[in-house]
């Protein structure tokens, strides 16, 4: 007979060293499931560690047999895959009028990269280049789909490989993430994890938005010298780059200019050596700033397939904030109050015609 789609999955369900523990889903307490644009997807929950043990009460996974550090550890919801990673610490909880729970913290294999810290240089590579070696001296296999200037120079100075490769990923308007063992490098406008439409009232628990102009801009500048050329180097990103974006809304950049005045912002802190490094800088920090214009924070029911990069067309919320919102934060929970449920932080550059 078919499945009955009435009925819900209510509870994750735990792979530890690919083996299913049933008894750790009967002990789970609570659960949280992080993931956002910077990397680094982890998992902290928390079970029940007092029980009847080998015929007497006693701890239940003090013998680190089922949990230990660096087990795989794998969450799951029905069918679908909430978290792949590897058990990074434990945690024993004794409270006055509790009994006694362990606290399992795993992250993924970025965990790898944070841990690695260095001092180098790279010479005439792309930042494709890059990343594509920063997998390599992890073992990780490649999945880089960016593109950007080739530099002349490019230092690692007592930096983590995570914090390195994320700010060369910023740099290039790019995002990433980690698939089990597989490094994925992709520029955020070429990111699409798909649509899931919820509204309002259904799905969608509870949602509150704010269209800010307070960090809008109507345009940013990079500049710089160009060594070799012996001269200065500019570009301006103007608010035309995100047109391709907007599909149909206003952006923060024309109501700032209409309602207010143009604001032009300078950076001064960068300071590229080529008029490539300048236009993919300008361009990174305009879009960072324009796809913040309308954020919302919002609670739904939880649907494994909300990820960051995932975009949520929220329907119910009037011609201003319905409409489709790009998933930068999202967080699985789970407790024996509120049950399962996802919170997320969605990001959209423009606001709803009236």
């Amino acid at each position: 007979m078919p499945a009955d789609t009435r009925f819900k999955i209510s509870r994750p369900t735990f792979l530890v060293d690919n083996r299913e523990e049933g008894e750790l889903s009967n002990r789970l307490l609570s659960m949280t499931v992080a993931e956002d644009t910077a990397g680094l997807f982890r998992c902290e929950t928390v079970f029940g560690n007092w029980g009847e043990k080998d015929g007497k009460s006693d701890f239940i996974f003090f013998d680190r047999q089922k949990l230990d550090f660096g087990k795989a550890f794998k969450v799951k919801l029905g069918d679908d895959t909430l978290f792949i990673g590897r058990i990074m610490a434990l945690e024993g909880r004794f409270a006055s009028a509790r009994p006694p729970e362990l606290v399992v913290l795993a992250e993924d294999r970025f965990q790898d990269l944070r841990m690695t810290r260095r001092t180098r240089t790279f010479e005439e590579v792309s930042d494709s280049d890059l990343f594509n070696q920063v997998a390599s001296d992890h073992g990780l296999q490649p999945q880089i789909d960016v593109s950007g200037p080739t530099h002349k120079v490019l230092a690692q100075v007592n930096q983590s490989d995570l914090a390195f490769i994320r700010d060369r990923a910023r740099a290039v308007d790019a995002e990433l993430w980690m698939d089990d063992s597989t490094l994925h490098v992709q520029a955020r406008g070429n990111r699409n994890g798909g649509t899931i439409q919820i509204g309002y009232g259904n799905q969608l628990r509870e949602f509150n938005v704010l269209a800010d102009l307070a960090h809008q801009r109507t345009s940013v500048t990079v500049s710089g010298w160009d060594v070799s050329g012996k001269q200065g180097i500019k570009h301006e990103a103007p608010s035309s780059i995100m047109s391709s974006e907007l599909g149909g809304d206003t952006d923060g950049a024309s109501i700032l200019s209409s309602k207010f005045a143009d604001r032009k912002e300078q950076i001064a802190h960068s300071v590229p050596i080529t008029a490539s490094e300048a236009q993919a800088r300008a361009e990174a920090i305009y879009k960072m700033g324009a796809r913040r214009f309308v954020t919302g924070f919002g609670v739904a029911e939880t649907n494994p397939k909300m990820r960051v990069g995932t975009f949520l067309d929220l329907q119910g919320l009037g011609p201003l904030f319905s409409g489709k919102y790009y998933l930068s934060d999202v967080k699985h929970l789970f407790d024996g109050k509120n049950g399962l449920r996802t919170e997320f932080v969605g990001e959209r550059p423009g606001l709803g015609q009236p």
